[in-house]
């Protein structure tokens, strides 16, 4: 609970400071505080300042929705974020406090060599699945589209070729070249057809603030891609509320309720251009899940809040998807249910052949503890992650973690630059999608991954990402050194992020 009065009281604060947009905390808020001109040229002097007071701005819209309106119209999501949170944060710190005191200390047995045992049996392991998150199998078919050059071009042709409607749910949708080309070609598709955009309020107020290295000096930066999209167009794009400073990372973008893209990539030149990353492209049944999903979210995001989520949840799931695939299990994290953690750390505890993990953000105690020990099962356990990350506070702890996983026999690789890749795979089962192996996507934010045992899928996922970035990774042998601020950053990201 004190994390949890921290946050009423910076939200509290940013309130007292931004008095004129809380009386006002709804969409036309946001119109109100742009210039009558939505562009600047990136030489303009004035062009920083400006920017710097749309993101003073947007926040407090940000924190007088969440303080003042969500209460009002989602008083369910308001409620139940804060108490999931206050649980997740009191359970995650003593849950960390007896893996460090305790736990960890006791792993003190010589690790053995790797046993190359026969994997688990994976038909009783989606047994435990149903039992452990709840879920049950669906039905799809999964093709892996690695960095942008595969996904954004497979997007765009998609919503070329759109005849109904075009879902978009995603974290980020930013400012820069690319992803206004990505928002000009939605305003061209809008005219024939429904085209609605759910983004993350605080991710994207934070994105539109900072530019990639590559940007042209001469874009031209819009204050606001949300007012840039619904000006002169008839795309629908709503801001998804943040109750406590939570947030909705997930990445979904369904085309005519038969194809969808999930994964790890938001819109903006990043994706497209300066990051490793991974994205599928999913059709079968499956597809009507991710289609109810995404319905709820836009129905939550409305004006109407929690009672348009009551009738859109009522209205319930309908079949457009095709009839064809394999088993594929939806899993994600919401409020007092984290499906990918409960998954992955049953995952983790049954392996006993090998277990390879790529992902930018390892700060999870509970995952490097259960991990270490499959490691001292015989089990064959490789990490990848980035040398070049993007989150100063989380590269601090990712060094942190990368000593522990060395002490314990686990096999750490950098790949080249910023991997932003969320995959793992363990003895034939593999888990993508969204979600970090931190605390905000594993136990706070809206996430969404999509796992299967589907061999050929299995395969495709280790062909295509494992082995590539292993062979261009360099294994760390020995311990990096890690400063006093890294550790100190590591309590802070174990406990915020």
């Amino acid at each position: 609970m004190k994390l949890a009065n921290y946050r009423i009281a910076a939200l509290a604060l940013t309130l007292s400071m931004t008095a004129g947009c809380a009386s006002a905390p709804s969409a036309p808020a946001e119109a109100d505080m742009q210039d009558p001109e939505i562009f600047d040229t990136a030489f303009d002097n004035n062009l920083k300042a400006q920017r710097m007071g749309t993101k003073g701005a947007h926040f407090g819209w940000v924190a007088a929705r969440s303080m003042v309106e969500n209460p009002i119209n989602r008083p369910v999501s308001h409620v139940g974020s804060l108490a999931s949170y206050a649980l997740k944060s009191t359970g995650g710190l003593l849950r960390r406090v007896v893996i460090s005191t305790l736990q960890m200390p006791a792993l003190d047995d010589e690790i053995p060599e790797v046993s190359h045992t026969e994997p688990m049996d994976l038909d009783a392991f989606e047994e435990i699945l149903d039992k452990t998150t709840g879920t049950r199998q669906d039905i799809g078919r999964i093709t892996f589209l690695v960095d942008g050059d595969e996904y954004f071009g497979r997007l765009m042709h998609s919503i070329d070729n759109a005849e109904e409607s075009i879902d978009i749910r995603t974290y980020i949708f930013d400012n820069d070249d690319f992803a206004v080309a990505v928002a000009d070609r939605l305003k061209e598709r809008a005219a024939d057809l429904r085209v609605r955009v759910m983004l993350d309020s605080l991710g994207n107020m934070m994105a539109m603030q900072a530019d990639s290295e590559t940007m042209p000096a001469d874009h031209r930066v819009p204050l606001s891609i949300r007012m840039y999209m619904e000006r002169e167009s008839e795309v629908e794009v709503r801001n998804i509320t943040n109750p406590w400073a939570t947030g909705d990372h997930t990445k979904t973008t369904i085309i005519d309720k038969k194809t969808a893209f999930v994964g790890g990539m938001n819109i903006g030149r990043e994706y497209r251009y300066d990051w490793h990353d991974l994205m599928m492209e999913v059709t079968g049944p499956v597809v009507n899940k991710l289609q109810y999903e995404s319905d709820k979210a836009w129905a939550r995001a409305s004006v109407f809040g929690d009672f348009a989520n009551f009738f859109a949840f009522a209205k319930g799931k309908k079949e457009h998807a095709d009839r064809d695939g394999y088993p594929l299990r939806v899993l994600q994290t919401r409020n007092f249910d984290s499906d990918i953690h409960k998954a992955q750390i049953a995952a983790i505890q049954n392996a006993q052949s090998y277990i390879l993990i790529e992902n930018a953000y390892f700060a999870d105690d509970r995952t490097i503890y259960e991990l270490a020990k499959a490691r001292r099962r015989g089990v064959d356990v490789r990490v990848i992650i980035p040398s070049a990350g993007n989150h100063g506070p989380l590269n601090a702890s990712n060094k942190v973690s990368i000593n522990t996983l060395l002490k314990h026999g686990i096999r750490v690789y950098e790949y080249p630059g910023m991997s932003h890749v969320k995959a793992a795979i363990f003895d034939g089962w593999a888990s993508v999608g969204s979600a970090n192996f931190d605390k905000l996507s594993l136990k706070v934010n809206k996430e969404l991954n999509l796992a299967t045992s589907d061999p050929d899928t299995v395969r495709a996922l280790m062909e295509q990402v494992f082995i590539p970035d292993l062979m261009i990774s360099k294994e760390i042998n020995a311990p990096v050194e890690v400063t006093l601020a890294a550790r100190f950053a590591e309590i802070i990201v174990d406990e915020l992020l």
